[in-house]
C-alpha cells in the first residue's frame, strides 16, 4: 500500500461506516470505539477566592502584565493615576463602560461608536475595558465583546490597555471552569500578558500584534 492509499484509507475510516465488500482492510484504520475517560481534574487550585486572586496576580505578573489591586471605590483614582503616569492624553472606551471609572481623570475620552478605524485608534494613547472573566491558573484575561469590552480592534491597536477584573465574580480557577461561562458564539480574545513574540534567537519583542503594555486592575468588593 502506498502512502497515498494509506492516507485515503484512514480518511474513509474516519468518515463512514465500513463497507467490507469494497474495502476489506478498512477495519485496520478504525479508531477504537471505547469511551474516553473524562476523570481528569477540572482544577488544581483550592476553592478559596482570596487564594485564587493571589494566584491570578502572580501569573499575570509572570507574563509581564502590570497588576494593581484596589477596591471599587478606589478604582477611578487608580485609573486616573495610571493614565497620568503614562502621560496619556486620550483614552478609548467601549460602549457600556461605567462612566464613573474615568470620573477622576481629565484625559480626553474617545468613545467607540463603531466608526473608529485602526488608523484613528493608532493615535489614541490608551484604552480602558472590562472583561468577561479571568483564569487564575493560566493568568489569562478573556474578552468577549460584551458591555464594557467592545470590539476586538479596540484592544489590539492602542499600545496601552488597562483592563478591569472584578473579584471574586469574574475570577475562575481553570480553563475547564471558564468554558461553561463563555458563549462560544461570541468573538473571544484570550490575553496572557502583553503582546509579544520571539525570533529564532529568542529575543523577546513586545507590542507586535497588540498592546505593548497591559495593566490589569484587580478590583475587590
Amino acid at each position: 500500500m502506498t502512502s497515498r492509499e494509506l492516507i485515503l484509507a484512514r480518511i474513509r475510516a474516519a468518515l463512514a461506516e465500513p463497507d467490507r465488500e469494497r474495502d476489506p482492510d478498512r477495519d485496520r484504520y478504525r479508531a477504537p470505539e471505547e469511551p474516553v475517560a473524562r476523570d481528569y481534574l477540572r482544577t488544581h487550585s483550592p476553592d478559596d477566592p482570596a487564594a485564587l486572586l493571589d494566584l491570578l496576580h502572580h501569573n499575570l505578573a509572570d507574563y509581564r502584565a502590570r497588576v494593581h489591586r484596589c477596591t471599587e471605590a478606589e478604582l477611578p483614582a487608580v485609573l486616573a493615576r495610571l493614565l497620568a503616569e503614562r502621560g496619556s492624553r486620550t483614552v478609548a472606551v467601549p460602549p457600556g463602560l461605567p462612566p464613573a471609572w474615568l470620573g477622576a481623570t481629565a484625559v480626553t475620552v474617545v468613545p467607540d461608536d463603531g466608526t473608529l478605524t485602526a488608523a484613528r485608534l493608532d493615535a489614541v494613547d490608551s484604552v480602558v475595558t472590562g472583561c468577561a472573566l479571568a483564569i487564575a491558573e493560566t493568568g489569562t484575561i478573556v474578552l468577549d465583546a460584551g458591555p464594557g469590552q467592545g470590539r476586538r480592534l479596540l484592544t489590539l491597536v492602542p499600545d496601552h490597555h488597562l483592563c478591569v477584573v472584578r473579584a471574586p465574580g469574574q475570577v475562575v480557577a481553570s480553563v475547564p471552569l471558564a468554558l461553561p461561562r463563555l458563549d462560544p458564539a461570541r468573538p473571544q480574545t484570550w490575553i496572557s500578558g502583553p503582546s509579544a513574540t520571539s525570533d529564532i534567537e529568542l529575543d523577546r519583542v513586545e507590542g507586535v500584534h497588540g498592546p505593548r503594555t497591559l495593566e490589569v486592575l484587580l478590583v475587590e468588593g
